[in-house]
């Protein structure tokens, strides 16, 4: 089968189309042909290794997984001999966390993974576009405490995590500030914001307003700023946290009343599920801004680095 190589650390050329062996499902394991994945700036930080930090988990001087990808949409094309929750022919999205490997024409996962029927009102490329975003995003506002009538602002909002932070956070109830660059301004207010800001202009740690929860999807904003701006007892979520800022958030949560949430996402399949059944009732949408086929996953990569995406950034295999 084809896939994406990444054999060493490094800019997107180490990313390399090969022939690699089809895997074979294990009894409890489902083998999806995968039509769609997605690059998220995740990938990219995995690729480059940075944070330095990415090394002790994914290997010291190499990956240990050579095939990246976390998201996929495709066809269960065969099942083993104990599987109960899916069946051949089933379409299906979710993510493979920690164990990677959506760079591929094929991936086998366990049946508990994180995975769902995918939606009958998307395609596989929209399909791919949900759960990087959409799982990073419910995980974070969860762990937030998020609930009805709170104040959030969303820092970075254009972005996977932020196009869905928005919605799921209209979805419970919250009154949204979106924060972005002027080309983006109109698509935020579209997917729900309540008031957007301009980063370019104005300086959200400077309007005077306090918020329940900031969610900075982008590691971007200034963490003494955000503290500032958090209300009492509220809450800073760092989706993209560099050593520092965990630092400076876990004194700042031992020693104030204020919480600062970082870390690594943990996904489950009720999350996909949960996320399955809000594109269904259509409270989320995702948000494409390119698509690439699998040979130019590299320029794919390029791209996402630059750091302007809208939403996603979608692969096809087809």
């Amino acid at each position: 089968m084809k896939a994406i190589v990444c054999a060493k650390y490094g800019p997107p050329e180490v990313l390399m189309l090969r022939e690699v062996e089809k895997p074979v499902p294990g009894d409890n394991e489902i083998l999806i042909k995968i039509h769609a994945t997605a690059v998220s700036s995740g990938d990219v930080r995995l690729r480059k290794a940075d944070p330095f930090a990415v090394r002790f988990f994914f290997g010291l001087t190499k990956p240990k997984k050579s095939i990246l990808g976390f998201a996929l949409a495709g066809d269960v094309e065969a099942i083993g001999k104990d599987v109960k929750l899916f069946k051949e022919g089933d379409q299906v999205f979710g993510t493979t966390g920690l164990r990677l490997g959506a760079y591929a024409e094929y991936k086998c996962l366990p049946e508990k993974s994180a995975l769902a029927i995918k939606p009958n009102n998307m395609t596989y490329e929209e399909a791919a576009a949900i759960p990087f975003g959409g799982t990073t995003a419910l995980y974070f506002l969860r762990k937030g405490n998020i609930r009805n009538g709170q104040k959030v602002l969303v820092y970075g909002a254009s972005g996977a995590v932020g196009t869905a932070a928005i919605q799921l956070s209209k979805y419970f109830g919250a009154e949204v500030t979106a924060v972005c660059s002027t080309t983006n301004l109109e698509m935020v207010k579209a997917l729900g914001a309540d008031e957007v800001i301009d980063y370019t202009i104005t300086d959200f740690t400077k309007n005077g307003e306090n918020y329940d929860v900031i969610f900075d999807t982008v590691g971007k904003s200034s963490f003494s700023g955000c503290i500032r701006s958090l209300k009492q007892k509220g809450f800073l979520i760092l989706a993209s946290a560099g050593l520092s800022q965990m630092f400076q958030g876990f004194w700042t949560t031992m020693t104030s009343s204020k919480k600062v949430i970082s870390g690594v996402v943990s996904e489950k399949a009720e999350d996909i599920l949960f996320l399955k059944g809000l594109i269904e009732e259509k409270r989320l949408k995702p948000v494409i801004d390119r698509t690439y086929p699998l040979e130019q996953i590299a320029d794919a990569h390029r791209y996402v680095e630059m750091g302007h995406k809208k939403g996603n950034v979608v692969i096809t295999l087809d």
